[in-house]
């Protein structure tokens, strides 16, 4: 069970003078007037100031680069020269990727990294050259000046003016005293001059400039998710490599399974059928050598090897079950589904709404993948009664369990003995979800998400 921390410990039991107290109070405000004192703002707007400049560093250094190697590319020269200016660009990568990280808390994976069949300089620049993280770090040096610059001009003014017109009331003085004029002019020619110089428009002039400068964080944090977007989408890996590491995770996933799975039967067997028939042909041994001397004794150790056959039968049944039960071959899902829910400690209500029958790879996950769940039912849970309800919703497989137990289950938990996390990772390993609403107390909700394939016409 789950185990709740934190009880007890609540806001009011938090001593006067406690810094967790000043943090409750910053708290209260609402974010919209938090904005302009946070951390996150200043670091985003660092982020816009700093982009400029690196911006045009960026770009001054690709459009020279590329422009030199594509002059000189009449030549052998101009190969080398690209070839830099593009390792170059993916070294500014990095460093806009830390930049990102540390300013904006963006985490962005390296790209995929040079693959080079041999060693060498040729080698090395036929590797940059094709691979396209190179190119997107290129494509990235020439979109970021524009934009940064946009976002550097827009920034600083919304900054400025609502800085300079919040804080009007405390500089008015400087206008009469030192600029020999009455305040901030509104209009003027040459007979007439309006100036921000009474109460009033101090005050509407002080408001004004309290709204833009709430605004501005709002304003640069929706300038620097369209750079949050192009360091993400140019500087990190491609789609294509992204899904590449997540299949190698995957069968890793499944072969770990696969193994597991193998240990486990070979376990059940040499400790289950296999001990009993060792035994059973010692037995027989024995009634061979007895069945002259002593016939009755004999027939008494048989009867007793019959008996030993049985149960070794049935646990051969049982592994052969656990391996792939021949119901969910023969008759399906429904079928299956339901014996193995005759065998729970609980009563279960089952009820598969399928036209058809999906194919078997997916029919086997779900299959285990329900029986898993009321064998921790039977197990963890002490339930009174269990559900469980198949159906299929577009292209997905659906799979929902609940029971009224204790609650508690929690994936994330290896160690828990629950095997939810490894119920996780075999349906991960065929673009599968498991989600588990388990609060203490009960019911548990746990609901597994496949996808549809359909099965091949024989």
């Amino acid at each position: 069970m789950a185990t709740e921390y934190g009880q007890g410990y609540g806001l009011d039991s938090t001593p006067v003078g406690h810094p967790g107290r000043a943090g409750e109070r910053r708290r209260r405000l609402p974010a919209v007037l938090r904005a302009p004192v946070e951390g996150r703002a200043w670091r985003e707007l660092g982020y816009v100031l700093l982009s400029l400049p690196i911006g045009i560093l960026l770009f001054t250094y690709a459009v020279t680069m590329v422009s030199l190697g594509a002059g000189l590319l009449v030549t052998f020269l101009g190969v080398p020269v690209l070839a830099a200016g593009l390792a170059g660009c993916r070294g500014f990568g990095a460093l806009e990727r830390t930049r990102a990280r540390g300013l904006l808390g963006l985490e962005v994976a390296e790209p995929e990294p040079l693959r080079m069949k041999r060693q060498g300089f040729t080698a090395w620049m036929g590797a940059v050259l094709k691979s396209g993280a190179s190119w997107r770090a290129l494509l990235y040096a020439v979109l970021h000046l524009p934009w940064a610059t946009f976002s550097f001009v827009v920034s600083v003014t919304v900054w400025t003016i609502g800085w300079s017109l919040l804080t009007y009331p405390l500089w008015f003085w400087v206008f009469p005293m030192y600029a020999g004029q009455g305040g901030i002019q509104l209009y003027g020619d040459g007979e007439h001059r309006i100036y921000l110089d009474n109460s009033f428009e101090i005050t509407v002039t002080a408001l004004i400039g309290l709204l833009f400068t709430i605004a501005t964080p709002w304003i640069v944090r929706a300038l620097t998710m369209v750079d949050r977007l192009l360091v993400h989408g140019l500087l990190g890996p491609s789609r294509l490599v992204t899904r590449v590491v997540e299949l190698e995770s995957d069968r890793g996933a499944v072969f770990d399974t696969a193994a597991a799975d193998l240990r486990r039967i070979e376990r059940d067997l040499h400790d289950g059928a296999q001990a009993r028939l060792v035994n059973l042909a010692m037995d027989l041994g024995l009634a061979k050598e007895k069945l002259r001397e002593d016939p009755r004794a004999a027939a008494h150790m048989v009867d007793e090897a019959h008996g030993e056959v049985k149960t070794a039968l049935q646990e051969l049944r049982d592994l052969a079950r656990g391996i792939h039960p021949a119901v969910l071959t023969d008759r399906g899902l429904d079928a299956a589904l339901s014996s193995v829910a005759s065998r729970c400690t609980v009563p279960v209500r089952v009820e598969v709404d399928l036209t058809e029958r999906p194919a078997p790879a997916i029919e086997g996950i779900a299959y285990f993948t329900v029986s898993e769940l009321l064998q921790n039912i039977s197990k963890h849970a002490r339930a009174t009664w269990a559900s469980v309800e198949v159906w299929r919703t577009e292209n997905r497989l659906m799979v929902q369990v609940e029971d009224n137990g204790v609650g508690g289950a929690d994936a994330s938990d290896a160690s828990g003995g629950s095997g939810l996390a490894g119920l996780a990772e075999r349906l991960d390993a065929v673009d599968g979800i498991l989600v588990v609403n388990s609060p203490a107390g009960g019911p548990t909700r746990v609901t597994a998400e496949l996808p549809w394939r359909a099965e091949r016409t024989r």
